[in-house]
């Protein structure tokens, strides 16, 4: 099967700094770094190094080749990324000692997506094969339905966080995947506990209080810790767990098994600094799990 995926791509300035800064502070960094980022690119990275085909379907501008071909580097199939007039999308990333993190994003290309694009892409898609969608590009309802027309599960990461975005795009989710604060605030934005909302599956994911699989129809919830680990910087940890959930779900792996192999991965992740370039690959994840008992 094939992993699609409608996500951002962006060039990742990292700082490293003695502290976040505060407002009207101005502090001078210790280190600084590039680097392929945005919660899309590093979704596809994770699940390619995981083990899936990956299709990413992106936008980037005229100086963004180089964040196409590291993509490509990782075993991505880049065929529908197109290049657009508006310059590539950027992060600026402060991070402190603890591995903690500040970030600020320049949407760009990410919001230049192309309806015709979409439709090239799931030309060749088969059914159950699955779309990643994020918040961080445009035409997310556009993609969601075209995917589920062609008979794809779809598996949305309601970040950065909108609760309208999320309202309109959940009729074509299949898996509606949040950190813990992002479903309090879905919860008190549309005045519904999570047991009601109109999705088949939730994943919460709770950093380094694990996370919860709920099947909406039997109120069943699977829960996996996370693995116990140093970080050195928790950028792109989120990213790297639903790539390699979603890499596992494309390997028919059930909940419990998917949520622990994405566990793995994304503790390792941690203790790196970066973000597609720290996701580690599946032979590091294997022998990480072994070593576990």
């Amino acid at each position: 099967m094939t992993i699609y995926n409608l996500g951002s791509i962006n060039i990742d300035h990292f700082y490293s700094v003695p502290r976040l800064p505060a407002p009207g502070e101005t502090l001078a960094a210790t280190a600084y770094s590039t680097g392929l980022g945005g919660k899309g690119a590093n979704q596809s990275v994770a699940a390619a190094l995981a083990g899936s085909d990956v299709i990413h379907i992106g936008a980037v501008g005229r100086d963004g080749a180089p964040m196409v071909a590291r993509l490509r580097d990782f075993g991505v199939d880049c065929a529908h990324v197109i290049a657009t007039d508006t310059p590539t999308a950027h992060a600026i990333i402060n991070i402190d000692p603890k591995g903690e993190n500040a970030i600020v994003i320049f949407p760009g290309a990410n919001r230049k997506q192309s309806l015709s694009q979409l439709e090239s892409a799931f030309s060749a898609a088969s059914r159950g094969d699955i779309l990643l969608l994020q918040n961080e590009t445009d035409l997310q309802v556009e993609a969601a339905q075209i995917a589920r027309a062609h008979g794809l599960r779809v598996i949305y990461s309601a970040a950065p966080f909108d609760a309208e975005a999320v309202r309109t795009v959940m009729p074509h989710v299949d898996l509606l995947v949040m950190n813990a604060v992002e479903a309090d605030q879905l919860a008190r934005a549309l005045k519904t506990p999570l047991a009601d909302l109109p999705v088949s599956h939730l994943l919460i994911t709770r950093g380094s209080r694990g996370a919860t699989w709920r099947d909406q129809s039997t109120g069943t919830e699977t829960d996996t810790p996370a693995f116990a680990v140093t970080p050195a910087d928790t950028t792109g940890a989120g990213d790297c767990f639903i790539g390699y959930a979603a890499a596992a779900m494309d390997q028919g792996l059930e909940p419990d098994a998917a949520m622990r192999l994405a566990a793995a991965a994304s503790a390792l992740q941690v203790t790196r600094r970066g973000t597609a370039d720290a996701i580690p690959d599946r032979a590091e994840v294997d022998a990480f799990l072994a070593a576990q008992g």
